[in-house]
C-alpha cells in the first residue's frame, strides 16, 4: 500500500494491477548496496527482475550476493527497455540522483516508475512534477516503500510474506469491495480525499490517522507531517473523514479489526 504517493494518473486504477506476473522489472541503482538487496528480495518473491541500469557499468552482469542470479546492466534506461522489454522501473539512486534517474526513466516511454529514494531535494520533486504533466508516466513516491500484488510482483522494500491476497485496496476496481485511507497531520489531502469520498465511493472505507500525539507546530519526520496556521491536526482530519462517513480506527492494531466489522455489517444488510 502506498501512502503520500506522487503520481500521473490517467485513469483510476487499484494498486495491484499496476504490477502483476506479467511485469518485467527494470531496477535502477541495482549494482549499490540497497538496490542489490532489495531486487534479490524481488527475485525470490517471484518478479520478473529483467535488467538493471547503472551509468558506467553497462555491459556487466549482475549476480547477486550468491551468485546465482543473473540480469544484465545497461548504461541507460532507454538501452534497458529497448533491450529487454522492461514496462517498470524501480529506482535506488541516491537522493542527489533521483530526479534525474525519474525523468528518464519517463523519458523512455516507461509507464510506471516507483521511486522509493528519500530525501530528494524539494526543487528537484518541482522539476520532476513538470517534466511529467502531459506524459503517460504514472510516478509513485518518492519515499514510499513500493507497491505489490501479493503473490505475484514486489516492487519495492516491503517484506513480500506479510502481504495476503483480498478484495481491501485503495482504488476503484470491481475486485475491490472495500478500502482502506491512513493519513497523518499535516497538510489537507485527507480532507479532499474525505470529501471525494462522500461524493462518489459506494463501498465501505476504513480510515486511520497518524500522529494524534503529536505537538502543533513541530516537524515530525518530515515536512508533510508539520501542523500549521491551526490546520492538519489529527482533530480536523479525524472529524472530515466522520463527515464522510468514514469509520476510523483509534489505533494501527484496530485497522483489520475495523474494516471486518463493516464488511460484515454490509453482508448482514
Amino acid at each position: 500500500m502506498v501512502f503520500r504517493q506522487f503520481f500521473r494518473r490517467n485513469d483510476a486504477v487499484l494498486m495491484s494491477v499496476l504490477v502483476d506476473e506479467n511485469t518485467r522489472l527494470l531496477v535502477q541503482g541495482l549494482t549499490g548496496r540497497e538496490g542489490g538487496f532489495h531486487t534479490g528480495q524481488a527475485i525470490e518473491y517471484g518478479t520478473k527482475v529483467v535488467a538493471g541500469v547503472t551509468p558506467g557499468k553497462g555491459g556487466t552482469v549482475w549476480k547477486g550476493a550468491t551468485g546465482s542470479r543473473n540480469v544484465p546492466v545497461f548504461n541507460t534506461v532507454a538501452e534497458a527497455v529497448e533491450t529487454t522489454g522492461a514496462n517498470v522501473s524501480v529506482i535506488f539512486v541516491p537522493p542527489a540522483f533521483a530526479a534525474d534517474a525519474i525523468m528518464e526513466a519517463a523519458d523512455a516511454g516507461l509507464p510506471l516508475v516507483v521511486c522509493i529514494t528519500e530525501g530528494i531535494p524539494t526543487f528537484d520533486m518541482i522539476r520532476v512534477k513538470q517534466f511529467l504533466a502531459g506524459s503517460n508516466t504514472r510516478l509513485i513516491g518518492p519515499n514510499c516503500p513500493g507497491i505489490i500484488s501479493p503473490g505475484k510482483c514486489k516492487v519495492g522494500i516491503m517484506p513480500g510474506s506479510i502481504h495476503k491476497p483480498g478484495n481491501v485496496g485503495v482504488n476503484d476496481d470491481p475486485e475491490t469491495h472495500a478500502m482502506v485511507l491512513i493519513g497523518e497531520i499535516g497538510g489537507s489531502a485527507e480532507e479532499d480525499a474525505a470529501q471525494f469520498i462522500k461524493e462518489r465511493v459506494r463501498k465501505p472505507v476504513t480510515g486511520f490517522i497518524c500522529g494524534r500525539t503529536a505537538p502543533p507546530g513541530r516537524r515530525m519526520g518530515h515536512a508533510g507531517a508539520i501542523i500549521s496556521g491551526g490546520k492538519g491536526t489529527a482533530a480536523d482530519k479525524i472529524a472530515a473523514l466522520q463527515a464522510a462517513g468514514i469509520t476510523v480506527a483509534g489505533s494501527p492494531a484496530l485497522i483489520g479489526e475495523t474494516m471486518a466489522q463493516l464488511l460484515s455489517h454490509q453482508h448482514e444488510q
